[in-house]
């Protein structure tokens, strides 16, 4: 294709401090509306702000996370703009002096590790919430002022994505990064993780990039995905039709159920909200011991556990991501393996049976079959106790009763037979009753050794030896 997209993420996190960023009132979600105001969030007069410190510790801590530089000095500004869940007319934000700036994230793609620069992280309060009628014979609005004043971290990325699978993986490192760090809980539902998308079209090879279109109203990353994608071929489509000139700087609002983009406002500039450094609030200096601090309270993120596990476990780079991407499942992970089991069969297991049990990998501190359980379990098939498909049976009764496997085998006679002469009269047995699939396998037929595998396997309950049962089948066959 002849033309690429340019795009850049700006992704709103809320950080989740009891109180809000500028007054003492809560931030819990889905109280009754505009019960979490007080004079400074509603901006009645005569009120000053003060800067809540946690607030501005999380905010931090999400900066070094993603690379950022602390700047020593940072201010807070005045984004005036008017709409009626904006009660003081102009939001407190960061505009030249953000908190952290000069970041990045290193993301997969299809041709391998791609850095994504990162141009700020700055802190800023949220505004409030419209709510409008369903019935359009109503005409009314309502406004929730409890959001107002909920601090956000405002984490704006370089125009480094050219794809929307690109931009994608970057949400989902983005969430992964931020969740480790514990200043969020990045829960799209409750609008604690939102983002706007800025996409343009130029051709390949071009330096100069196109006209900005903002895109809002994204609630999933699914739906970040379908908006980059229309708005792409919008663009593209109105450049080879001649009409380059209608692609203009504004807003759009995604249509879910139509699967479109259609216009909202004229895109604003910066000096359409005339900023100025707020008045009630001093400069914030950060020291680097200040710094340092914080650094030392930062978990071990997604990246650096990554190259560990590859290098400690000896595991592929694809098993690490995935069990990297989700703290609380890295840690089931690593406590399976402390508990004796085959790293690399402690991989594939947690991949496939157990991942294929649960829907939110962070529940998993709740899944019924304990780490040291499935520790237990992997050693039987190693040991021979039972074998891999048997295995499968029983970690399901796990699941069901909670019991432990060594229980549940005992219970059912599920001990693998590695007895070569009890196998060798199942064998012969089944040998002497499919006399066809004997003779398919001495002209040639190699699938027929399958199919005689599966008799001997069936004859024994599936407790047969599978290596026996080839070793003793293969001999019997050639002889």
């Amino acid at each position: 294709m002849q033309y690429e997209s340019v795009i850049g993420l700006e992704v709103h996190v809320q950080l989740n401090t009891a109180t809000k960023i500028f007054c003492g009132c809560a931030t819990k979600f889905g109280a009754e509306p505009n019960s979490q105001t007080c004079p400074v969030c509603l901006g009645l007069p005569g009120v000053l702000p003060v800067l809540n410190e946690e607030a501005l510790k999380k905010g931090i801590l999400a900066g070094i996370a993603l690379n950022c530089e602390v700047a020593e000095y940072s201010k807070f500004d005045r984004k005036n703009y008017f709409y009626p869940d904006l009660p003081k007319a102009y939001q407190i934000s960061q505009y030249d002096m953000p908190v952290c700036k000069k970041g990045y994230i290193d993301i997969t793609t299809e041709n391998g590790m791609k850095r994504i620069g990162i141009t700020r992280l700055h802190l800023e309060e949220d505004a409030g919430k419209s709510i409008h009628s369903e019935d359009k014979s109503e005409n009314t609005s309502f406004v929730d002022l409890n959001r107002t004043g909920i601090p956000l971290a405002e984490i704006v990325s370089e125009p480094d994505m050219r794809t929307a699978d690109e931009a994608y993986n970057y949400l989902q490192k983005i969430k992964s990064i931020i969740k480790y760090t514990g200043v969020s809980d990045v829960n799209m539902e409750e609008g604690s993780l939102r983002c706007d998308v800025n996409i343009s079209v130029r051709l390949k090879g071009e330096e100069k990039f196109g006209e900005k279109v903002e895109v809002k109203n994204l609630n999933s990353f699914k739906a970040v995905k379908a908006a980059i994608n229309y708005e792409f071929d919008r663009q593209v489509d109105l450049i080879e039709a001649g009409e380059k000139k209608l692609i203009i700087q504004e807003t759009r609002l995604w249509d879910p159920d139509r699967q479109l983009t259609f216009s909202m406002r004229s895109k604003e500039d910066a000096h359409d909200y005339r900023y100025f450094p707020d008045p009630d609030l001093t400069p914030v200096i950060i020291t680097s011991e200040f710094v340092d601090e914080l650094k030392k309270s930062l978990p071990e993120l997604p990246d650096q556990k990554r190259e560990r596990f590859t290098a400690q476990y000896s595991i592929p780079v694809y098993d690490a991501e995935v069990l990297t991407s989700v703290r609380q499942l890295s840690e089931y992970y690593e406590d399976v393996i402390k508990n004796g089991a085959n790293p690399k069969k402690a991989s594939n297991w947690i991949m496939s049976e157990l991942m294929g049990q649960i829907q939110d990998p962070e529940d998993i501190m709740n899944f019924p079959v304990k780490a040291a359980d499935l520790a237990s379990l992997l050693k039987l098939i190693d040991n021979n106790t039972i074998n891999g498909k048997i295995a499968k049976t029983v970690f399901r009764d796990m699941i069901e009763t909670g019991k432990k496997p060594e229980a549940i085998i005992e219970e059912k006679g599920l001990i693998q037979v590695s007895d070569t002469s009890e196998i060798e009269a199942i064998i012969d047995k089944i040998l002497s009753s499919n006399q066809q699939s004997v003779d398919d396998y001495r002209n040639g037929k190699e699938k027929a050794l399958g199919f005689l595998v599966g008799q001997v396997m069936k004859e024994s309950r599936g407790k047969a030896n599978p290596q026996v049962v080839n070793e003793i089948l293969i001999n019997k066959l050639k002889g």
